[in-house]
């Protein structure tokens, strides 16, 4: 009975009769409907899918994943190096390092024109593992930052800074150029009562890519002690500890053990706290954009419903004579059925292929630009991941499933007397 409900279900489906081609033109066309909206939806969950995995693997490259701050002391962290001994000596925990990172602005010697920046005070040799790219990009690039330096003085001696690189693109900065880099965390009163921000002269090293428009917006990086003796603090001071970890996406439940352990009055912050609401919003959107383009898959259902009940209206005396010799309702229901999911299942099939030979092509050629200063990159990513691959195809024969229910029901209804005195 099985090969006869295929049989049947092919035949109604490319309908070669002379005169009856219409059926067999619907049919394509419910096909590429079904096709056009799946490629669709690949696409642009695609595209969300690998926005989101570009921004995390940037995130995860270019910060550390927890930060352990002291509360209630202007972001300062006194007696850090014996919080960092007992942080190293948790589990999980891979590096820990000292930073002290102000806002700034920065502007080019002999110059006016300044810019906010922020200034990442590092000591790559104090922590286990680089925390961050930059020191992986620095060692590449055969920058130095200058040796450790315990009484160092960046108001009577110059220090090296590494810019990021549409930074120093806006500040028109090559290396060996000099920078001023003020501070306003810590002011002081000039001879007229004025307040004056702290400020040094810095000596551009080289700069530093790492494709997040934020990041090579406005970070510099130079010794931590030269930021120390910009901020006037002492070498016990810093702003934070910066904490790597082998399983990243654990890092909430690091964070809370390191807080629980260290106890009152350190805080610590996790990379996606941090960055709760930028990847919020992105997975907002791709549901968004997923239930939007699903929309198109529904049109072309409706292709299916119009198609199927023009073969039942085409057909009525032949489904009559088969009832008449013994074909039940049941069966005359699958043919139909099997006619929709068929459809469903070479559009599915079609558009999946045609979505990922685009998003190959996409990916292959980065077609597609994109505002940094919105998305922090300036190149369209796309990436699809199996579950979500696995979920658009079951939508899309979900619905071509729906769609078949009303034209089966009609012809399985059909009385085999009326069906052939209909005709």
């Amino acid at each position: 009975m099985k090969r006869l409900e295929w049989f049947v279900a092919r035949r109604y489906l490319s309908s070669r009769r002379r005169g009856r081609k219409l059926l067999s033109l619907s049919t394509f066309i419910a096909i590429g409907g079904v096709a056009v909206g799946v490629m669709a939806l690949m696409v642009v969950i695609g595209v969300m899918t690998g926005l989101q995995r570009d921004l995390q693997d940037k995130i995860l490259s270019m910060t550390a994943h927890i930060q352990v701050t002291e509360a209630g002391s202007s972001f300062r962290m006194g007696n850090w190096r014996e919080v960092k001994d007992r942080i190293e000596r948790m589990p999980n925990v891979v590096s820990v390092a000292p930073w002290v990172n102000p806002s700034v602005m920065v502007t080019r010697a002999g110059t006016g024109h300044g810019v906010p920046g922020q200034l990442f005070g590092i000591a790559p040799e104090l922590s286990r593992e680089p925390i961050s790219s930059v020191e992986d990009s620095l060692a590449s690039q055969g920058i130095s930052l200058g040796e450790p330096a315990a009484d160092f003085d960046c108001t009577t001696h110059l220090a090296n800074v590494v810019l990021g690189q549409r930074l120093a693109s806006r500040l028109t900065v090559l290396p060996g150029d000099t920078i001023v880099i003020g501070s306003i965390e810590h002011l002081s009163t000039g001879a007229l009562g004025n307040i004056q921000p702290a400020f040094c002269w810095f000596v551009a090293a080289g700069t530093v890519a790492t494709g997040m428009y934020e990041y090579d917006n406005l970070n510099m990086y130079a010794r931590l002690e030269a930021v120390q003796s910009l901020l006037q603090l002492t070498a016990d001071t810093i702003s934070m500890l910066a904490v790597n970890i082998d399983d990243p996406w654990n890092s909430d439940e690091v964070a809370r053990r390191i807080r629980d352990e260290l106890g009152f009055p350190y805080e610590t912050y996790d990379w996606k706290s941090l960055n709760a609401s930028l990847f919020s919003a992105l997975a907002l959107e791709k549901l968004a954009m997923a239930v939007i383009l699903s929309l198109i898959i529904i049109v072309a259902a409706f292709n299916i419903v119009s198609m199927l009940t023009m073969v039942v209206a085409d057909k009525t005396r032949e489904i009559g004579i088969l009832k008449s010799m013994g074909m039940t309702d049941g069966t005359v229901l699958r043919i139909f059925m099997l006619q929709g999911l068929t459809i469903g299942a070479i559009g599915t099939l079609l558009g999946g292929i045609g979505g990922w030979l685009l998003i190959l092509i996409v990916d292959h050629f980065g077609l597609v630009r994109i505002p940094a200063e919105v998305y922090f990159i300036d190149t369209l990513p796309i990436a699809l991941d199996p579950l979500d691959l696995m979920l658009i195809a079951g939508l899309s024969m979900l619905i071509a499933f729906g769609a078949t229910i009303y034209p089966a029901l009609q012809a399985a209804r059909l009385l085999p007397v009326d069906a052939i005195r209909g005709e």
